[in-house]
């Protein structure tokens, strides 16, 4: 689990051999669907963008309600630093198996 003043990804050993991708972004974040989905998007994106994809991880990304405030470009540098926390976890985890 990895926090953010935007995010909260949780990660956990996938079953399969590329990671997965949940996403959790509620009324609570924003109330039009417009910035939910732009949130969505994003963090797609980022997902897409990044390295974790090859790791065998499941993710669920939670948005909480600053992101809603936060521009495009702040998003997407918290995704990175979460992305890279998380792939140095999942290596170790790799490695130690």
């Amino acid at each position: 689990r990895t926090a953010s003043r935007a995010f909260t990804v949780l990660a956990c050993r996938g079953a399969t051999n590329h990671a997965r991708l949940g996403l959790a972004v509620s009324k609570k974040v924003d109330k039009r669907a417009v910035k939910r989905n732009q949130i969505k998007r994003l963090a797609r994106e980022s997902f897409r963008r990044n390295a974790i994809r090859q790791q065998p991880v499941d993710l669920v990304v939670i948005a909480k309600a600053p992101a809603a405030s936060m521009s495009a470009r702040d998003l997407m540098s918290a995704l990175e630093s979460h992305w890279n926390q998380l792939l140095s976890w999942s290596r170790s985890q790799a490695q130690s198996s």
